[in-house]
């Protein structure tokens, strides 16, 4: 299996782990994403880093039953995250997957570049969701090194468009992962909530 089915394998795993950990009275409280509450957060993460993925794998558009959907509704939302989960990283193991190019909707992209996206996505709202609950999101050296180069590449279109806020400034030593979070506009050792999306 390539590198990147790997990087999303291991994130994945970690953004089960801190969904597990999310409390119910916890959800309705702020997050550290601008203008969203856990609640929020929940439902972006569940819908884009599982469902999305499955769906780009098989090539399907995500329809509005799921894009409406309140995912904590149900009080084990954390478990059926994670089986879908599981079903994405399935999706993605067939070797036609990775082949040629996906349809947004709005634009078209190499179907391993969507993955990568993918990585990014579940690696930093995971890192907000552990944030915001009073966990912590940690991932190997090689995986927060490939979440950085996937933050340089795309952060400037993330910014036009709100998706990053002005990068912060880290500490000598600073981890790849940290890296990639302060250039996203998130401040790794920041305990308190930011202006970031």
């Amino acid at each position: 299996m390539n590198s990147i089915h790997s990087h999303l394998t291991v994130c994945a795993a970690e953004a089960a782990r801190v969904a597990r950990g999310v409390r119910a009275e916890s959800l309705s409280e702020p997050s550290v994403c601008a203008d969203w509450k856990v609640w929020d957060l929940v439902n972006h993460l569940v819908l884009y880093s599982s469902h999305g993925l499955e769906h780009r794998a098989l090539r399907k558009q995500l329809p509005e039953e799921l894009t409406q959907h309140d995912f904590t509704a149900d009080s084990d939302w954390a478990r059926q995250y994670a089986t879908q989960l599981d079903r994405a990283l399935a999706a993605w193991r067939d070797p036609a997957a990775w082949e040629g190019e996906v349809d947004l909707g709005f634009t078209r992209m190499p179907a391993s570049e969507i993955a990568s996206l993918i990585v990014k996505e579940l690696a930093l709202h995971g890192w907000d969701l552990a944030r915001s609950t009073g966990q912590d999101f940690k991932v190997p050296d090689e995986t927060g090194e490939f979440v950085l180069a996937v933050v340089d590449e795309h952060a400037e279109v993330y910014r036009q468009y709100d998706g990053f806020a002005d990068p912060v400034a880290t500490a000598d030593g600073a981890t790849a992962f940290e890296r990639a979070l302060a250039r996203s506009g998130r401040d790794p050792k920041g305990a308190d909530p930011k202006a970031w999306a």
